[in-house]
């Protein structure tokens, strides 16, 4: 046991000693080679823990934050996980490492495109920014996986005084959101002309990249490994429970877990009322029947919120449009096409300023005419509170001749 711990304190102290050489302005390479060659592969739990004695040593969180990139680059591939917990399916890390996966598609396929910008000629120009403007919209979904680690995870590893590795994650998180906008923002602009955006590619396209897939490596390597020893059961199912308030990313989990012995009511899932009743002006139901109602009447609804974030759909048995859950608290402008996002922009403008309170479309799609509006929702004061959509097939009812006054049913 005693070797053990030898083995492991001077593991630490190792590994303490080769981030200050970085700190002190050493290259990454060669830091890295002196990792190689003295350390091979150190356990995820000892990474986290030399993070928090730096910090609890004094080196600032700002300096820890600065380094973060360089250190994970030099301990890539060099963090040893044959430790860690199996994840049952489901599991909010299982959802975690999930979303990983796909964002990790979503940004080799944004680099692919970046990288093969400049063969594209004039003509292609403005839909190929569209397809990178996509790419990236989506890639910016990671806002709710980085609000779930923020708001439900680092609070429980803080309880047990693991303070210093999430603050510094979260500073991370910060900043890769920021370089994100900040792709979109340029990719939105009318003026782009192709050489702007192959000089940006360097400095704002790649950069963005690259620290998301860094992080999705942390996390991988090392978050999700210690997480899963230092949390409780009870801890991760109250994780699960408040998940969907804040949303999935880029995967709506086919399985829901429930660990054994735990409760199916979810703690954020209680009726209105006591009596389980929603008491409206002109009758009440339950939380079950307004459910089928919703899901019963034959058009699909979704509907946004005054913050212009999708909050809920319904879930028909024939849907026109395909939604999942990993939409919910996604911003309605991220779940549009960009060349259609300037319509999408022009709507909200015009139902929060009151200019108009509804609009319709409609289209022919795969041989069906489908109605699609969209409604301003206001309270009794005349408060905005959000926009609902709602969609249907009008194929059967315009050709609708005559009466029908004879019993007869359909499925």
């Amino acid at each position: 046991m005693s070797e053990l711990i030898n083995n492991s304190r001077f593991r630490k102290e190792r590994l303490k000693e080769l981030i200050l050489k970085l700190h002190d302005g050493e290259s990454a390479q060669k830091v890295r080679e002196e990792l190689i060659d003295t350390l091979k592969h150190i356990p995820y739990g000892e990474v986290v823990e030399v993070e928090q004695e730096l910090i609890n040593d004094g080196l600032p969180e700002s300096e820890v934050l600065k380094l973060c990139d360089v250190h994970g680059e030099v301990l890539e591939g060099h963090v040893d996980v044959s430790g860690a917990k199996e994840i049952p399916e489901g599991h909010p890390v299982d959802v975690f490492k999930n979303e990983n996966i796909e964002l990790k598609k979503e940004a080799d396929k944004a680099l692919g495109l970046i990288d093969n910008l400049e063969r594209i000629d004039a003509g292609s120009y403005q839909k190929y920014v569209f397809e990178i403007q996509a790419c990236f919209n989506n890639l910016m979904d990671v806002d709710k996986h980085y609000q779930r680690k923020e708001y439900l995870v680092f609070p429980y590893l803080e309880k047990n005084e693991i303070t210093g590795p999430p603050k510094v994650m979260w500073g991370k998180h910060d900043e890769i959101r920021e370089q994100l906008k900040g792709c979109i923002e340029l990719l939105k602009e009318p003026s782009l002309e192709k050489q702007d955006l192959v000089d940006a590619l360097d400095l704002l396209f790649r950069p963005a990249l690259k620290a998301l897939t860094d992080m999705v490596n942390k996390e991988v390597e090392i978050l999700f490994p210690m997480c899963m020893d230092v949390l409780t059961t009870e801890d991760w199912w109250h994780i699960h429970n408040q998940t969907l308030e804040i949303g999935f990313t880029l995967y709506d989990p086919p399985v829901d877990w429930k660990p054994e012995g735990f409760s199916d009511t979810p703690q954020n899932a209680h009726p209105a009322h006591a009596d389980g009743n929603i008491q409206l002006p002109s009758g009440s139901f339950t939380a079950k029947e307004i459910m089928a109602i919703l899901n019963t009447i034959p058009v699909d609804m979704t509907f946004v919120d005054k913050n212009d974030k999708v909050k809920y759909f319904t879930q028909g048995k024939e849907r026109i449009f395909t939604r999942s859950r990993s939409i919910i608290n996604r911003d309605v402008r991220l779940c549009h096409p960009p060349g259609s996002t300037h319509i999408v922009e022009k709507i909200i403008e015009d139902f929060k300023s009151g200019k108009a309170s509804h609009t319709p479309f409609w289209i022919q799609m795969n041989g069906k005419f489908i109605l699609i509006e969209y409604y301003a929702l206001h309270d009794e004061d005349g408060e905005y509170l959000g926009t609902l959509e709602v969609s249907q097939d009008l194929t059967k009812n315009r050709a609708l001749e005559g009466e029908k006054r004879i019993l007869s049913y359909t499925e």
